[in-house]
């Protein structure tokens, strides 16, 4: 499998794995958690499972310039987006809070061709407008609940943030392994959340099933997701990876039917299918890329 194709799977299943994020937190919050319990629980059981798997595979955590940034990366912009992502989702539903958050690829493309001159190309421009129109269609006419333009708000902000999270992460995980970055990034990101969560008073969750979707948000939604996403993102680069991520508010669409019963229009569908076209559009874009480069 080349580097590309590779890095298009890896990218695609941390799509998934953060589509049913909003699923497993809706369950969570049903069973009694709130904001910073579910977040603290979140980063402590993920960052516990990596740092576990960092020993056993014998790999260091960075040091020096490095862990500086990437203890920056969880410990504020990575609890910051998520701040915004998890109290979005106590004001609106979760298949619109993903379609708001799915702003940010069209940031990550502009801002990754303004800072490092990537070339924008037919392939990558006709996928950033499918991926645009496609959550322009599945956001469609809403009617929003009380509190509704608060969480919308929300939403957007945890897509700015995290644009700036991914272009970030571009720059400091050439020099680092992906576990042992993602252990940094999701420590940091524990030691805030507990201190949050000790400060507001925990509240935990009261049913075997709130507890399993705290255990999905961790380690399917945390530690799957960001592992992948890391992965992927140092094979196809930070525009491509965006582009392919617009595949998780499908997967949240459908959970979301599926799980809580969130009723999906014919637009909503159209639109989740736009946005998986746009995701193939950018993969024969890099093949046709691959093929060029190897004619020379």
């Amino acid at each position: 499998m080349s580097p590309a194709a590779l890095g298009t799977l890896l990218i695609l299943i941390s799509a998934a794995a953060y589509g049913a994020m909003a699923i497993f937190a809706r369950l969570a919050y049903a069973a009694g958690s709130d904001l910073y319990t579910l977040l603290a629980l979140r980063f402590l059981i993920a960052s516990g499972a990596l740092l576990l798997l960092l020993r056993l595979t014998g790999r260091r955590l960075p040091g020096g310039p490095a862990l500086l940034g990437l203890t920056l990366m969880g410990g504020v912009v990575y609890m910051a987006q998520a701040l915004a992502y998890f109290a979005a989702l106590q004001f609106i539903p979760a298949g619109l809070v993903a379609l708001l958050l799915y702003t940010y690829p069209a940031m990550v493309t502009l801002a990754d061709a303004w800072l490092h001159r990537t070339p924008l190309t037919p392939p990558k421009l006709g996928a950033l407008a499918l991926a645009l129109l496609g959550t322009a269609l599945t956001l469609g006419p809403q009617t929003l609940p009380e509190g509704g333009t608060l969480g919308v708000l929300l939403a957007l902000a945890s897509g700015v943030i995290y644009t700036g999270y991914i272009l970030a992460g571009n720059r400091l995980l050439p020099g680092t392994g992906v576990i042992a970055s993602s252990s940094v990034i999701l420590g940091s990101a524990a030691l805030v959340s507990a201190l949050l969560a000790a400060v507001q008073g925990p509240q935990l969750p009261g049913t075997p099933l709130g507890w399993a979707a705290v255990g999905g948000v961790a380690l399917v939604s945390t530690v799957i997701a960001s592992v992948t996403f890391f992965a992927g993102l140092r094979r196809i680069g930070p525009s491509n990876a965006a582009l392919l991520s617009t595949f998780e508010p499908a997967v949240t669409l459908l959970l979301a039917a599926l799980v809580l019963g969130e009723r999906v229009s014919g637009l909503q569908l159209a639109g989740g299918l736009l946005i998986v076209a746009s995701a193939l559009l950018v993969q024969l874009g890099m093949h046709a890329t691959g093929r060029r480069a190897a004619q020379g």
